[in-house]
């Protein structure tokens, strides 16, 4: 009788166990957009981290073009955190039509912006994930 409640008890313990470790593990939250027609000082969206979960914010970008005959090389992007007064500079990012990563934010509204690009004046990106 009792080997017989302990093999229940590990079966249980084991089936629990094996739904804990099954949860994946994700971001608070991701959007995909893209940019059209965008130049120096445009700005994404603005998008709110309630910093719950401690992951990094990433703006990953693919498909990248610009005006240029010489095409995409690199983009300088900004994260900003929207607050009363100037808004908080987070530091630039070079993206090479790759993932920009700033680490884990404090919780508020952000948003980024292009702050240069190495060849041409307007920037395109077929799709853009935005992670936080």
């Amino acid at each position: 009788m009792q080997v017989g409640r302990r093999a229940v008890g590990i079966v249980t313990a084991s089936i629990a166990l094996g739904f804990i470790g099954a949860i994946p593990a994700h971001a608070e939250g991701s959007r995909t957009t893209y940019i059209s027609g965008w130049h120096i000082n445009n700005e994404s969206s603005r998008w709110t981290d309630n910093d719950i979960d401690g992951a990094n914010t990433s703006v990953q970008f693919s498909g990248c073009s610009t005006d240029s005959d010489n095409g995409f090389n690199d983009a300088g992007i900004t994260l900003y955190k929207d607050v009363f007064g100037p808004d908080e500079d987070h530091g630039t990012r070079s993206n090479r039509c790759n993932t920009s990563t700033w680490g884990s934010q404090s919780s508020g509204d952000y948003y980024f912006t292009l702050s240069s690009l190495t060849y041409g004046g307007t920037l395109y990106v077929k799709k853009v994930v935005i992670r936080y």
